[in-house]
């Protein structure tokens, strides 16, 4: 929750009515943009 938290800016309260399968889908998406894929170099 710590890092859907930092990446989207919600606080805790936010994410205490989700499921753990809406949570894991969170967590995948703030992974994403925390760790985007590099970019090619021309």
């Amino acid at each position: 929750m710590a890092d859907i938290a930092i990446i989207f800016h919600w606080p805790p309260q936010a994410m205490d009515g989700m499921a753990l399968s809406e949570l894991m889908n969170w967590r995948a998406q703030a992974a994403r943009r925390a760790n985007p894929p590099d970019k090619k170099k021309r």
